[in-house]
């Protein structure tokens, strides 16, 4: 039986103080995750705040929550701790939650945690059912459970973890969830994590009853912090920094998780080159807001953004003739389904993933695409759902974002386009300019002075170049001077 070799990965921290935190984890020299956090845009996911209700909404079932944020927090039926209400109501048949106008009122005060920021014009999505993660565990206030994470898969080891806490035993109303990352770890260092993760939400007990709302009882670690809490694992084997400061504190954590692996932490400080140029990650990090990948067949993903989900589509290259189209549609899906695991990871791709694969007749073939993609998203830290392809060749994945986006903190719309990604030709912007200019000569007929049409560069060079007889014959015919200004 062969041996499974695991590969090993670096994780990079790049910190402009102040201004810039970007995590970037790789493996064999391919980045696998990158996640960026810009100070000045500061993050509350994660982060507990002791607010009221502002009002509810019966037709939504849905509570506004006043947290102290520019808008008001959405906090739906089902995220609704019953240990907030205020009175009991008979549920209907078949009903799982009372009617909210029946339970809570306006005014009453609540704990809640931010699940998702703030988007657009929308509040952040909350929830009052409070998880703390630490290093080995998650504290889950509220909810006696103790589970195991689903990605721990060996039952021997799922038993081992649970009867831990034969001896550890959480306070009433408290559950714990143990992470992956404490596969084949004592009971000491899981154990520590647990009384740490209790101190915490014991203090939170303590500023929640203190402060009045609305108010922040919890903050949530700085991306430097969390990358190391939550991504260190064994596979890693080193640590890059390029701030000493933080590099510091990143060094006391990574003795408290990894205490027999010494040097783990190192830090970058030539002046020459940045941390990205050192270790040639540039090139792919400036690919991660790039709108086509290209597959190893030919073959191109073409990413797509709309306001519900992320299109993705993938077209063939050159596939030529038909006996060996339907290997090369399977060659070329395949690898999408796999470039397209790595892609969500590495931009943090949340929500609902539309994937337009290359139409196959043999359902066979669509089997093993969709089990090719399902197999390379166990890999992804984050949650996913993926489900068939349909009949059209379309496929939905259902992913779980899992931190600060480059692609949302990096990009905006472009000016000229609106973001549509499609502006209108120099042709039609200097037909229009025309239309301009005839309606300003009209309105002033026989005048002396010179028409000054200030315009953009690119269109004053298009009319200049391709519509001097027009101009000259507009010249002509209203007597009068034009001069088209570029601004």
């Amino acid at each position: 039986m062969t041996a499974i070799v695991k590969k090993r990965q670096k994780m990079f921290i790049s910190v402009l103080p102040g201004e810039q935190v970007e995590v970037l984890i790789a493996e064999e020299g391919r980045v696998l995750e990158y996640y960026v956090e810009m100070l000045h845009q500061e993050k509350t996911r994660g982060n507990i705040y002791k607010g009221y209700i502002h009002n509810i909404d019966p037709a939504l079932q849905a509570a506004f929550i006043n947290y102290g944020a520019e808008r008001n927090g959405f906090l739906q039926v089902d995220e609704i701790h019953p240990e907030y209400y205020t009175g009991s109501y008979p549920l209907r048949k078949g009903a799982k939650y009372p009617p909210l106008q029946k339970v809570l009122k306006p005014g009453q005060e609540i704990l809640v945690q931010v699940v998702k920021e703030p988007t657009g014009k929308k509040g952040a999505f909350l929830t009052s059912y409070i998880s703390l993660p630490g290093r080995y565990l998650v504290l889950t206030p509220g909810r006696e459970q103790l589970g195991v994470s689903r990605k721990v898969e060996d039952e021997t080891e799922r038993a081992r973890l649970k009867s831990m806490f034969e001896h550890i035993t959480p306070d009433p109303g408290i559950g714990v969830i143990v992470r992956t990352v404490s596969t084949g770890l004592s009971k000491q260092r899981i154990s520590q994590d647990f009384k740490y993760l209790s101190r915490v939400w014991t203090d939170i007990r303590k500023k929640a009853q203190i402060d009045k709302a609305p108010c922040q009882v919890y903050k949530e670690l700085n991306l430097a912090a969390r990358a190391v809490r939550d991504y260190l694992s064994p596979e890693v084997t080193e640590i890059w920094l390029d701030d000493a400061e933080t590099a510091e504190q990143v060094t006391e954590f990574a003795a408290v998780a990894f205490p027999r692996r010494a040097g783990l932490v190192k830090v970058h400080a030539d002046t020459d080159k940045n941390l990205w140029e050192r270790f040639n990650l540039v090139k792919q990090i400036e690919q991660v807001c790039g709108r086509e990948v290209t597959l190893p067949s030919g073959g191109r993903l073409v990413f797509d953004q709309t306001e519900a989900l992320m299109a993705v589509d993938i077209n063939s290259g050159k596939i030529g003739g038909e006996k060996n189209f339907k290997a090369m549609a399977l060659k070329t899906n395949q690898e999408a389904a796999e470039e397209i695991a790595h892609q969500l990871m590495l931009r943090d791709i949340g929500g609902q993933i539309v994937v337009d694969f290359i139409e196959m007749k043999d359902p066979k073939h669509c089997r093993e695409v969709e089990k090719t993609l399902k197999t390379a998203l166990k890999n992804d830290r984050a949650r996913t759902d993926c489900g068939r392809i349909s009949p059209f060749g379309l496929l939905e994945v259902i992913r779980q974002r899992l931190g600060s986006s480059a692609i949302s903190l990096s990009t905006e719309p472009c000016p000229c386009c609106q973001g549509t990604g499609i502006r209108r030709n120099m042709e039609w912007q200097s037909v229009q300019a025309l239309k301009d200019i005839h309606r300003l000569l009209r309105g002033k007929h026989g005048t002396d002075t010179a028409l000054v049409y200030e315009t953009a560069m690119e269109t004053a060079m298009h009319l200049l170049n391709h519509k001097r007889e027009t101009l000259q014959e507009l010249e002509r015919r209203f007597e009068r001077k034009i001069n088209i200004q570029a601004k």
